[in-house]
């Protein structure tokens, strides 16, 4: 089936660019491999990295004065945000739209504020005022080392044990999608790079920023931090938007036990040791990048070179690859189904309406995500509606965005 294809490429490479898995990377031997732990440390130049199709890593004060360089074309300012003594980059559209109201794009992995600018500046022409937020570790935010983040750590400020409330008697303790366990939910390494930092980062942001109640419009496994975020503060939500969320094939929960020691072990061998960042500096290039989006989007002729520089330069960023790295061993955590769950829970409904309503959009052409293994999440009560977006991939809101803003509109407006 399409959902064990996609979770056997999750094991053998456990690798993801843009938003899921790198099964585009079956090229990759260990020959390059071996390349990869013997690859120069020296740092060129960024046009003599560019020049020669290597990476350069950048620190974020070099990444921010070359912005404007190869930046996609927003028209929108860079703008910068102190989050707990982190700088977080944003866009705005829309600010002037007083009493209008407040959205938050939140992108998914290897994403970043750019991948949404088809959506931001249309979307405050509709009368909102719309935020593009980098989260914390992605895009031209801060990109702290994972173990050295106990200020900002969300899982540090929880009982995640609290969530076991939630599981249903004799719920499976894994299984494909639907299975609802909530076991499992913190990050097996201690990182600080997880959803209930990100939810922590995002109503933070609605508070300080944005200053009013706010929908998350979220893409890939930007909708499980947004979907957090409604479950820790309802109070700041109205509603959450998600677009082909991850299934995240990697978690413990969906896998049998017996292949989680193989699994685990690769990612430590990637992480602790010089091939995991030679592989991403070999991958973290023009073409590589150009191939993976041609994959993961239904049309590939919607792959431009603009939107390949707005996911490869902020992977050219300072500890951008240990962030790459620690999130590949993110297995555990909530998955897509025990936020849905939660949030159609009786604590969560008010008069048979959910108090955070969600809406889901759905590419039908997603290779990574299967279309139909998506339309399980259709039966829980949040959920207001599923559509399917024909044609598109994984990232609608970049390929289709003459399909996705309508619906972002109506959502939006059906909630006022």
């Amino acid at each position: 089936s399409p959902l064990n294809a996609g979770k056997m490429r999750c094991a053998i490479l456990l690798s993801v660019l843009c938003a899921t898995t790198v099964s585009g990377f079956t090229g990759v031997t260990p020959p390059v491999l071996r390349a990869a732990t013997q690859a120069s440390v020296q740092k060129p130049s960024l046009a003599a990295c560019r020049s020669r199709g290597q990476r350069c890593t950048l620190s974020m004060q070099e990444a921010a004065a070359t912005m404007t360089e190869a930046e996609p074309s927003t028209g929108l300012p860079a703008k910068f945000w102190n989050w707990k003594g982190y700088n977080i980059r944003y866009q705005s559209a829309g600010e002037e739209n007083t009493g209008g109201p407040s959205l938050v794009l939140i992108h998914g992995f290897g994403g970043n504020a750019d991948h949404w600018r088809k959506n931001t500046p249309e979307l405050a022409k509709a009368g909102f005022r719309v935020f593009a937020l980098d989260l914390i570790g992605y895009g031209y935010s801060d990109k702290p080392d994972p173990q050295s983040m106990d200020s900002v750590n969300g899982e540090l400020t929880r009982d995640l044990d609290s969530y076991l409330k939630y599981a249903p008697e004799g719920a499976k303790q894994y299984g494909g999608v639907g299975e609802t366990p909530f076991t499992d939910m913190a990050h097996p390494l201690g990182s600080g790079y997880n959803f209930y930092t990100w939810a922590d980062q995002v109503k933070d942001f609605i508070e300080e920023v944005v200053g009013d109640k706010a929908f998350a419009i979220c893409n890939s496994i930007g909708s499980c931090a947004g979907m957090q975020a409604a479950i820790d503060y309802p109070e700041s939500l109205r509603g959450v938007m998600i677009l082909d969320p991850s299934l995240r094939l990697l978690n413990v929960k969906r896998q049998n036990p017996m292949g989680i020691p193989v699994v685990t072990a690769f990612q430590t061998f990637l992480r602790e040791t010089p091939v995991g960042e030679g592989f991403f500096s070999l991958v973290a290039k023009e073409q590589t990048v150009c191939n993976i989006l041609k994959q993961c989007y239904g049309n590939p002729d919607t792959v431009t070179p603009e939107l390949v520089q707005a996911i490869l330069k902020p992977g050219m960023t300072e500890n951008a690859p240990r962030v790459f790295l620690d999130f590949i061993s993110y297995s555990a955590g909530p998955l897509p189904e025990e936020q849905l769950h939660v949030l159609s829970s009786e604590e969560f409904m008010r008069d048979g309406k959910a108090k955070v309503p969600v809406s889901i959009l759905w590419g039908d052409k997603d290779p990574w995500e299967p279309l139909e293994e998506g339309r399980k999440y259709a039966k829980y009560e949040c959920v207001e509606e599923f559509v399917p977006l024909v044609g598109a991939g994984h990232c609608p809101q970049d390929e289709v965005p003459e399909l996705v803003n309508p619906r972002v509109v109506d959502f939006v407006r059906r909630h006022l």
